[in-house]
């Protein structure tokens, strides 16, 4: 893949030489740098559209400033600069990140080949090649698991050999968390999105240049440097979502968290994942964790359908090894002994989650597919 146009329209935006540009990624899978105006934007230099996992996505607007302080505080925090190997879609933020961070530490991205999909054959390949001593890479959550059980001595060696795996997109369960400990790889888990520059949160610790408190309804807010200039065509959508206080820009989450003692932030799950059934009210990240704990599960996603007898029900879209070795009624009862009540009411189990391009899982599919099973009781 010929990433030298992108990364020329790219390092003129990031210098002030050139118009903002977005990275558009055609059907054979070949990045271009598109132009984009954006009028009332000071020193925009990236548009990138958020994931549309809750509906439809928005045009984030990017500054040179922004980008630049987050490229300068992942590189305190990971304690160097280095060679990156993208292995992410590139029109979103992790991606576009990858080539930036790149830019801004003077050294040449290695791009794995995406267009048979991602592989743990395609993704060592692309590592091996690298020749910088100091290599970081970022993945999601699916990614890494499909590279830890690769049975390829091959693999693991390479992942052993990057000063750094950027984790994020979606929460990763304790177990992948714990295997990759086991493994010797250096993962750092990272909560951030496009209207952050990606992740500004590592490990539960804000960036240098990144504040975070929680506000009264639980929200995360995370504010500082790294924050979005705003979203682009979308006065309302951006005084919703940012906001200025004793000269800090904020970002208003949908998420739900809380700060320990130490400052140390605890995704609690999104906002919009409560679910109150029967007039109890019942925590959709709560419910999946559990989920996720059961022999045989690997992934879960759980959501509020419509329910005539209670308003909403529980049901959950789960990922298991093998989904002819047990039946869905023997999930349901495993399930009734681990959370009683808040036992999923219809649950469909499948080989894995419904995923967008950029490793995400696809909220809407799920619930979609969700609501059809359950019907209605």
């Amino acid at each position: 893949m010929d990433i030298d146009p992108v990364l020329k329209a790219l390092a003129a935006a990031l210098h002030g030489e050139g118009p903002a540009v977005e990275i558009i990624v055609s059907a054979d899978g070949s990045p271009h740098a598109v132009a984009v105006p954006t009028p009332g934007f000071e020193g925009a230099a990236v548009v990138v559209r958020t994931s549309g996992s809750t509906g439809t996505p928005k045009a984030t607007v990017l500054g040179v400033e922004e980008l630049a302080a987050s490229s300068m505080a992942t590189a305190m925090a990971l304690r160097g600069e280095g060679q990156w190997l993208l292995a992410l879609p590139l029109q979103f933020v992790a991606g576009v990140q990858v080539l930036v961070r790149s830019l801004f530490a003077g050294t040449r991205p290695w791009v794995m080949d995406l267009s048979g999909g991602f592989t743990p054959e395609a993704f060592t390949s692309a590592a091996e090649e690298l020749t910088d001593t100091t290599r970081f890479t970022a993945l999601v959550p699916t990614q890494l698991q499909r590279l830890l059980d690769s049975p390829s001595p091959e693999t693991l060696a390479v992942l052993r050999r990057f000063n750094g795996i950027l984790l994020g997109g979606a929460p990763a369960s304790a177990a992948l968390l714990g295997a990759a400990n086991n493994a010797g790889l250096k993962v750092v888990s990272t909560y951030g999105s496009a209207e952050t520059c990606g992740g500004c949160v590592y490990d539960g610790t804000p960036l240098e240049g990144v504040q975070v408190r929680i506000d009264d309804d639980g929200r995360i807010l995370l504010g500082g440097d790294t924050v979005a200039s705003g979203y682009l065509d979308a006065p309302e959508a951006s005084a919703d979502a940012f906001f200025e206080e004793d000269g800090v820009r904020w970002y208003r989450t949908n998420d739900l968290g809380e700060l320990g003692a130490d400052g140390t932030l605890t995704v609690l799950g999104r906002a919009d994942d409560v679910i109150v059934t029967g007039g109890v009210k019942a925590s959709a990240a709560f419910i999946q964790a559990e989920l996720e704990k059961l022999d045989g599960v690997t992934a879960a996603f759980v959501a509020g359908v419509p329910s005539r007898e209670w308003g909403q029900a529980v049901a959950a879209y789960v990922a298991v090894e093998d989904s002819s070795a047990e039946s869905i009624e023997n999930y349901k009862a495993r399930s009734q002994d681990v959370l009683g009540t808040l036992a999923p009411k219809t649950i469909l189990t499948t080989d894995g989650l419904i995923m967008l391009p950029n490793g995400k899982p696809d909220r809407l599919a799920m619930i979609e597919l969700l609501t059809e099973v359950h019907q209605g009781e």
